[in-house]
């Protein structure tokens, strides 16, 4: 029996994604509301059966805020004490020390990429906004100019680097070897971060103006401690979950099975790591400082409200996102793909580019396109499967926009418009993707 054409799902996808824009830019409808409408036409379009609309919605809004709401509410306090304290200014004062004015966008690129390495991009984002901000006000730079090479550097790090969830499924599913796909990530990543990040923001920054927002007020630090904390307190806990986290990838690839191995591991888990340093930062950010119990409530709860909208937008994106997945865009892609006649390292970036653009989430199209490139590499020998892990990885990352829960927390965090986020996030994440793939057949001409 012939397959089904996947053209009809693949057209019902392009106009749900054009129907959610055009209602926020156009309309001005609140985007959680335009993302849950969007959901709405492609479950009918796609002839879903009608309650299994809004449990799919309902599923993807749940396992995205299942991980990003604790992990952005923990990371919110942690920032709020980091500049009550007085922690943001030291960290940004050392920063301009060592960088100077003119080579801040490079030493938020390095931070967040170094940050990134270990830690999901949402973990980075909330860890690094405070230090961000204080940086942005103490010197005068636009915030775009220092934030855009900020959560390239993390992008960059989350798309292509082990250990982040993509990159390891597919080392798993394509059976690479793990050590030279980290080595390969980080050639071809350090220069793309460069490239999308520092380079590309001068270009852009020009042109594009966004001025900090209510999140960034509540890093203000007006109240600041009679001790502020010193550089290396400082830095202990903003790194704690990049410690915590790096530790437990290190266990689980050296250590073998035991109490000591699963403790690390549980340390590490995103949310564990989260909630360990939101507990020192009480210690080392508040009751150190000198805060009383009541100050330091009062600064948690004064966090919380500015990131509500945050959340309900970030969550509606992954409601969509699981609704297109539900409907069977993924398997019209592969469907579409499985034609092609095209070098695998393309071919993969291909199918992953193609996932990213229709359900958003990048760990997913990496997982789904390791999946549909694991026979095709089993079948021929001399693909570089180490490579393949990257140029899979480059393309999960390409486009990001309304379905992709990123493309809301940077925009709201930077507390830009849609059709700016569009111009420059976006942006950023297509030069990535593109970077990448061309830095991976340039280091395949030399390690075959």
């Amino acid at each position: 029996m012939p397959a089904a054409d996947p053209t009809p799902l693949l057209i019902v996808a392009f106009l749900g994604v054009s129907l959610v824009v055009v209602l926020i830019t156009w309309l001005r409808m609140p985007a959680f509301l335009a993302l849950a409408t969007g959901s709405l036409f492609v479950g009918l379009a796609a002839r879903m059966p009608l309650a299994e609309i809004p449990r799919a919605f309902q599923s993807g809004v749940g396992d995205t805020l299942g991980f990003v709401a604790m992990v952005i509410g923990l990371g919110t306090v942690i920032g709020k004490l980091l500049a009550e304290s007085g922690g943001a200014a030291v960290v940004s004062g050392a920063l301009i020390r060592t960088m100077g004015e003119r080579r801040l966008d490079w030493a938020l690129m390095l931070s967040g990429f170094i940050i990134g390495l270990p830690v999901f991009f949402q973990v980075g984002l909330v860890l690094l906004a405070p230090v961000l901000f204080t940086v942005s006000r103490q010197t005068g730079t636009p915030l775009l100019r220092l934030g855009l090479p900020m959560v390239a550097g993390l992008s960059v790090a989350h798309g292509l680097v082990p250990p982040h969830p993509g990159p390891l499924a597919a080392i798993e599913l394509l059976g690479a070897d793990p050590g030279r796909t980290l080595f390969y990530s980080l050639v071809v990543g350090l220069p793309v971060a460069i490239l999308s990040g520092p380079l590309f923001t001068r270009f852009i920054g020009s042109r594009v103006h966004a001025e900090p927002g209510t999140i960034a007020e509540q890093f203000s630090g007006a109240r600041a401690a009679v001790r502020p904390p010193s550089l290396g307190i400082t830095l202990l806990t903003i790194l704690m979950p990049v410690i915590l986290m790096l530790g437990a990838a290190l266990a689980q690839t050296t250590m073998s099975d035991g109490a000591v191995r699963q403790g690390l591991t549980f340390a590490g888990l995103p949310l564990m790591a989260m909630l360990l340093a939101t507990l020192l930062a009480l210690v080392t950010f508040g009751q150190a400082r000198g805060f009383s119990r009541e100050s330091i409530l009062t600064f948690a709860e004064e966090s919380l409200p500015p990131i509500a909208s945050v959340l309900l937008v970030v969550g509606a994106g992954g409601g969509f996102g699981r609704v297109l997945d539900a409907a069977g865009v993924d398997t019209a892609i592969a469907q579409a793909m499985s034609g092609l006649q095209l070098s695998p390292l393309v071919l993969g970036w291909v199918i992953a580019s193609l996932l990213r653009v229709s359900v958003g989430s990048a760990t997913v199209a990496v997982v789904t396109a390791a999946g549909i490139m694991a026979p095709i590499a089993a079948a021929m020998p001399g693909v570089n499967r180490e490579l393949l892990v990257v140029a899979i990885g480059a393309g999960s990352l390409i486009a990001s926009h309304v379905n992709d829960g990123g493309f809301w927390l940077v925009k709201e965090y930077l507390n830009m418009s849609v059709p700016q986020t569009f111009a420059t996030w976006t942006v950023i994440e297509t030069i990535i993707a593109i970077a990448a793939l061309a830095g991976v057949l340039m280091l395949g001409t030399v390690v075959g």
